[in-house]
């Protein structure tokens, strides 16, 4: 080979022809303009045999090579040869050193002292730090100085998620393009057993909704769903907190009555008197066991003992008591939460909250997002995962059907 040009052998296993990751491979390289060629190929013959990918890299340039390599990377192909994991300490608390790996939300391997060890709380866009025989993801705000960070990419295995082959119909269709002409009963039977499944096998359900679930009309069938036991974290923001809360004391969302649909008199002011209430009763815990708040989602969330996490942002009214100011203290709590063993999160209505908790979460969370807009549902898809699927339609209608079928099911 001609010495100014430069080459790596990769490699893939499992189902990487029906879940597409070869193919993805081979669009990342043909993208890229680098030359290619497969050593070796085997299909598995049968529904549960793995196939086999061996393919040969070349670049003209070294740093053409690195960018091939860490873009097929990415979608699970490995190096055939295989270093030690090379570390370098933090330089001080805040700061990964130069050159360090960044993560993807897939399950990804480290190789030290010889053997693979499996990093906890695989997340995007954070760092690996190793301590001892064990290694972890870590975002640059939590990292400390004299952390052993993980930096390049030798001695890194990414495990993608392979399409399942016993998929439900629905939800094949449902991985596909984010579009309003999908199946939707068929969509929101598959979520519902979804919900009892991973109730059944003991996963935890978190629940990210924006104050849309209170404009709708659709707030009692969120706390029907409380009250089913299939929410475990609901994370949330200052608004859906509020519009709640004024919904329960005024009947009123963003002023506008919720029975008859009409701008009340001085109704613009509902927001601010219902955040004064609670902030009076010394937040929305103590608002309850007070008597002050006596229906609606809150309500029922403390009622029934359910966690809560409310992030605050720049444009929050008051804000309510317990709405978490500092953004990145906001997500350290969500974290403990994904951390705990959240399996499935229902994401409803919430463009900032939905790709903000996505992008906290392991590729392996099943999440369904339901939102009017497309917007939203398109960047979560874009994850890449076939544990996402997206709906577009009203919360409301999506909502009371999910409720319904919930209830049959519990009955």
């Amino acid at each position: 080979m001609d010495k100014n040009r430069h080459s790596q052998t990769i490699e893939m296993r499992g189902h990487i022809i029906d879940s597409l990751i070869l193919p993805r491979i081979l669009d990342e390289l043909l993208d890229l303009s680098v030359e290619f060629t497969i050593q070796r190929l085997t299909v598995g013959k049968g529904p549960t045999d793995p196939s086999y990918a061996r393919i040969e890299i070349v670049a003209e340039t070294r740093e053409l090579l690195e960018t091939a390599l860490k873009q097929v990377q990415r979608l699970g192909a490995s190096p055939v040869r295989v270093d030690q994991v090379r570390l370098e300490p933090a330089p001080k608390d805040g700061v990964f050193p130069e050159g360090f790996y960044s993560t993807t939300n897939m399950r990804t391997m480290v190789k030290l002292n010889g053997d693979w060890v499996e990093v906890a709380h695989p997340e995007m866009d954070c760092g690996i730090v190793v301590e001892g025989n064990s290694a972890r993801c870590l975002p640059v705000s939590e990292v400390k100085a004299g952390d052993m960070v993980v930096v390049g990419r030798a001695g890194i295995r990414v495990v993608p998620l392979e399409r399942p082959r016993a998929a439900s119909p629905a939800f094949g269709f449902m991985g596909s393009t984010v579009s309003s002409e999908k199946p939707r009963s068929a969509y929101i039977r598959e979520i519902a057993d979804r919900l009892v499944r991973t109730r059944a096998g003991g996963g935890k359900i978190a629940v990210v909704a924006g104050p849309a679930v209170v404009h709708t009309g659709s707030g009692d069938a969120l706390c029907r769903l409380i009250d089913l036991g299939y929410v475990d974290h609901l994370f949330a923001g200052n608004a859906l907190a509020t519009h709640d809360i004024e919904s329960a004391l005024y009947g009123t969302s963003l002023g506008i009555s919720l029975d008859g649909g009409l701008a009340l008199e001085g109704g613009h002011e509902h927001h601010l008197r219902a955040i004064n209430a609670i902030r009076m009763a010394g937040g929305i815990k103590a608002a309850v066991e007070t008597g002050v708040l006596q229906r609606g989602i809150m309500y029922t969330c403390v009622k029934k003992g359910i966690d809560f996490v409310l992030a605050g942002s720049i444009r929050d009214d008051g804000p309510l008591p317990e709405v978490i100011t500092d953004v990145i203290q906001a997500q350290v709590e969500m974290r403990k939460r994904i951390h705990a063993g959240v399996e499935m999160c229902l994401m409803l209505s919430t463009m900032l909250h939905s790709i903000a908790v996505g992008n906290l979460l392991p590729a392996t969370v099943f999440t369904a997002c339901v939102d009017i807009n497309p917007a939203p549902l398109t960047k979560l898809l874009d994850r890449g995962s076939f544990q996402s699927a997206g709906l577009v339609m009203d919360v409301g209608g999506f909502l009371r059907e999910l409720v319904t079928l919930m209830e049959k099911r519990t009955t």
